[in-house]
């Protein structure tokens, strides 16, 4: 059975509530923007490329199941309205905002057009935002088979290779399939994978609570290491489980290839360096932001500190799970100051390649990335029929 976070189709959105996970399924309807907004705000929904989508198809429903203008110039105004809005969400991750800017330019250009009606503009945003549903996937699926042959180039197969990684980048972080998580998914599909390791990635745990869920889901073999275990691990059993690469995902990558990521991700790309291992970082074209020149240019969000301070969870009787009682439970000193950014920057330097859905993107003989070449043109996103969803 397929891992389905977003639920889509014509007037409906569903997506499924990751702060419940890894415990209960729940999905959450979302009827509005206002509704996305929140969704991915409080991070029920999370993930660079799933961030987008859900923000993008929040509007969609709101649009089909609601009256609006017959001008389009105030259909379209609305919808600008509403993606600036849902751009503010979370203000890291890049796909949100390229997506918005792809959306204003359909948009834009039916509105423009001479005699087109409120309606028409509604259709052309919703076929566009259905696109991005369908086209990520797609994606993942290619980076995952990208990042797989590459890995196995370079390390070599026989008799299965392990892979760590961090954070969160599968079906939960996406459409569908994900990004590092799908070289994992790839690798095992090859039967080139020996073994996937993951962090817990506190302090908000989606390592443990979600990416350990898509691996037990799918019956991948797996094992959770906690964040500060990890240079003991590549020491201790590197060799003997065959550990031949780090791969992460991302949720903004500067021009130069630094790339900011779920906070932990820093220091793993400097352990990768001193045991000789590749780091590699998996994310779609939608998240390389030409725009930002360097990781100095990222701005980096700061969460709650209660996120570090406190855990929830269903209660343990030291037998079973009752999940229909749910407890928080402090862990840190009273009067604690607590920081805490959600990302980090790895500079450019650390990473030795990033997976595209168009390839592996190595450093050139002046050791830089070349991002710009890979890149498509400043293009919209295609509209979709409804029937391809």
């Amino acid at each position: 059975m397929v891992l389905q976070a977003i639920r889509y189709q014509p007037g409906r959105l569903q997506i499924l509530d990751q702060l419940k996970l890894p415990h209960q399924e729940v999905y959450d309807e979302i009827r509005n923007a206002q509704d996305g907004w929140h969704a991915i705000k409080d991070m029920r929904t999370r993930g660079a490329p799933a961030i987008a989508i859900v923000a993008a198809l929040s509007l969609a429903v709101e649009l089909q199941n609601n009256a609006l203008s017959d001008r389009a110039e105030e259909v379209a105004a609305f919808i600008v309205e509403k993606l600036d809005y849902l751009v503010t969400s979370r203000p890291t991750a890049v796909n949100l905002a390229d997506a918005a800017r792809k959306l204003k330019q359909v948009v834009s250009a039916v509105s423009s057009v001479n005699g087109c009606g409120g309606a028409a503009v509604r259709q052309a945003y919703c076929d566009a935002a259905a696109r991005m549903l369908i086209d990520d996937v797609a994606d993942n699926e290619a980076i995952g088979r990208y990042g797989a042959e590459w890995i196995i180039k370079t390390a070599g197969n026989g008799g299965g290779l392990s892979v760590v990684t961090h954070c969160n980048t599968g079906s939960l972080a996406t459409a569908g399939y994900g990004t590092a998580l799908g070289v994992i998914r790839s690798l095992h599909a090859m039967g080139e994978l020996k073994r996937a390791f993951c962090t817990e990635t506190r302090p908000y745990n989606q390592g443990s609570r979600l990416t350990a869920f898509e691996l037990v889901h799918d019956k991948i073999p797996a094992t959770l290491v906690t964040d500060s275990m990890v240079s003991a691990l590549l020491r201790l059993k590197g060799p003997s489980e065959r550990i031949a690469a780090i791969v992460v995902g991302a949720d903004r990558v500067a021009a130069n290839g630094d790339t900011a990521n779920k906070i932990g991700t820093y220091q793993l790309a400097i352990v990768a360096k001193a045991h000789g291992l590749s780091f590699l970082v998996a994310a779609p074209r939608t998240t390389i932001d030409l725009q930002t020149k360097s990781g100095a240019d990222i701005v980096i969000e700061e969460r709650a500190p209660q996120e570090m301070t406190r855990v929830k969870g269903p209660r343990f009787d030291g037998v079973d799970l009752d999940l229909s009682r749910t407890e928080t439970v402090s862990i840190a000193a009273t009067g604690i100051d607590v920081w805490n950014p959600a990302f980090d920057v790895t500079p450019a330097n650390l990473i030795d390649g990033i997976i595209t859905e168009v390839g592996v993107v190595e450093k050139n003989k002046n050791g830089m990335f070349d991002l710009a070449a890979i890149m498509p043109p400043q293009e919209t996103i295609k509209p979709a029929s409804v029937g391809d969803v």
